[in-house]
């Protein structure tokens, strides 16, 4: 529950403060009327996620096993991408997301009413396609179709009463160290759910070595425990994997939080260029 808690909170925080930008923006300039075309937008999008969602649900739930164990692998690749290039975007972009938005929005006004809700649309739209998916892949790893729902919910709840609170201005915090160690969380949970896309894939039957396994602590971490519950629930542990899911997990998981944490310091300072030395005068 807490993983999907988290991707709940990251998510849907970015979506909050999208919204608080352009709401704010809108009525510190005077110009409340276009408040409307922004919430159609808005409400535009969280009806396409669900109905996103929803599709995924019980469209699968019609294929056969060895293609539900495709799809469901294929997905959880596509959306470990999608959060994977997330975390990174907003890692980059989160000090001055405020300016671009604006600029933005300045397009829009400028272009028209159909302009305004295309891009409050898109810009909330983005963060939940990639909610809807990555907590149906959570709900196919995990088995569990309650959980993940519960603490992306909760965590939706959380992230839109932080961005009333932002909105007010009740509430100051570093947001680029914010998505920097949540980012880095969900870079752990992403790898989890890669390596159980490889898991489904080998049950499908598109990868080999579904047998081959690591290793197995199934006796020590019974999966049934309420601690191995917890582990599969945060990070997709498995007791049992094979070696090729071990493989990618590792492949991901290393490099991955290896580069983005040597992001840490920030671009490196342009060098002062060298004076000129004077010409010899004749």
């Amino acid at each position: 529950m807490f993983a999907n808690y988290l991707i709940g909170l990251r998510e849907g925080l970015e979506a909050s403060l999208v919204v608080c930008i352009l709401i704010a923006y809108l009525v510190k300039t005077g110009r409340r009327e276009k408040l409307p075309p922004v919430w159609t937008g808005v409400g535009a999008a969280v009806l396409l996620s669900m109905a996103f969602g929803a599709v995924l649900q019980f469209g699968s739930s019609q294929l056969s096993f060895e293609a539900q164990e495709a799809l469901g692998g294929s997905l959880s690749i596509v959306s470990v991408g999608l959060v994977t290039w997330m975390v990174f975007w907003m890692r980059r972009t989160a000090r001055h997301l405020k300016s671009e938005l604006q600029g933005k929005l300045d397009a829009a006004l400028a272009m028209g009413t159909g302009a305004l809700v295309a891009t409050a649309f898109l810009a909330v739209g983005r963060e939940g396609l990639e909610t809807a998916l990555f907590i149906w892949t959570a709900v196919q790893a995990t088995e569990d179709g309650y959980n993940p729902i519960v603490g992306a919910a909760l965590g939706l709840l959380t992230a839109t009463l932080l961005g009333w609170l932002f909105y007010r201005g009740a509430l100051r915090i570093n947001l680029a160290k914010f998505f920097t160690w949540t980012g880095a969380m969900l870079v752990v949970v992403a790898a989890g759910v890669l390596a159980y896309g490889v898991h489904d894939l080998q049950e499908a039957g598109w990868l080999p070595g579904l047998h081959n396994l690591a290793f197995d602590i199934s006796t020590t971490i019974p999966k049934d425990s309420w601690y191995g519950t917890l582990l599969k629930g945060v990070f997709n542990f498995q007791p049992d994997p094979s070696i090729l899911q071990l493989l990618v997990w590792l492949a991901y998981l290393a490099p991955t939080l290896a580069f983005f944490f040597g992001l840490l310091g920030g671009p490196a300072k342009p060098t002062a260029p060298k004076p000129a030395q004077a010409r010899p005068t004749a």
